[in-house]
């Protein structure tokens, strides 16, 4: 039985109290990262729906209207945070 030496320290792997102080940190959601942007502000903006297909069926100022991105709803921010906490 070896005593005082674990097997991180025999390999090396044994961290300073200093990189262990600090917290990980989170990670985003990689689809909400892909989906979502921030604004200067903080705010979050995201697309509109219903652009992939049926586009035959939809009006030519509906499509114009679709392009432009818009805000995330006050109501869904909180949610969208814990997907997107850096965003």
């Amino acid at each position: 039985m070896v005593t005082g030496n674990s097997c991180a320290d025999h390999l090396g792997l044994r961290r300073s109290r200093k990189e262990i102080s600090f917290m990980p940190k989170m990670k985003s959601n990689r689809g909400a990262s892909k989906r979502f942007k921030t604004t200067g502000t903080g705010k979050l903006q995201r697309a509109h729906s219903s652009k992939s297909h049926l586009l035959t069926g939809k009006a030519t100022r509906r499509m114009r209207k679709l392009r432009h991105g818009t805000l995330v709803d006050k109501a869904d921010l909180k949610r969208m945070r814990v997907l997107f906490p850096y965003g």
